[in-house]
């Protein structure tokens, strides 16, 4: 399937590590997943630990396919930085939405659901459903 119509999806961590570990698994385990554009915004420009505007924001860019954007995000800061990129109005695509999931098995709920062609509201209800997935 092309990517030319495909949810993008943002992994916003505070660690360059980290996102980039969950971006991973998330596709791999997707399968078919491989054409989904997904990015990882984790750390700062200089390689720290923290969340970095212009980071999330080239991510962003780099996964629209004008199809919309879902942004998942691992801590309180991750978040706060997010929603001011929403509140500025024009440093994110215009369908960007920051998503309210658990990080690692919302990324994949995203990745999976994204796969399918699904758009960004099923794509951000899967990521959500992730909240209720139990481990015992």
């Amino acid at each position: 399937m092309s990517d030319e119509r495909l949810v993008g999806i943002v992994l916003v961590s505070h660690s360059a590590e980290v996102a980039s570990s969950v971006a991973a698994l998330a596709k791999g385990l997707a399968g078919g997943g491989s054409a989904v554009p997904v990015a990882a915004a984790g750390g700062t420009e200089s390689g720290g630990l923290g969340t970095s505007a212009e980071l999330i924001a080239a991510a962003a860019a780099a996964v629209d396919r004008g199809a919309g954007v879902a942004v998942l995000t691992d801590l309180g800061s991750a978040v706060l930085t997010v929603k001011a990129l929403l509140a500025e109005g024009d440093e994110l695509p215009e369908q960007t939405r920051l998503v309210d999931a658990p990080f690692v098995e919302g990324a994949v709920a995203a990745v999976v659901t994204a796969a399918t062609g699904a758009d960004l509201a099923a794509v951000e209800a899967a990521s959500t459903d992730a909240y209720t997935y139990r481990k015992v």
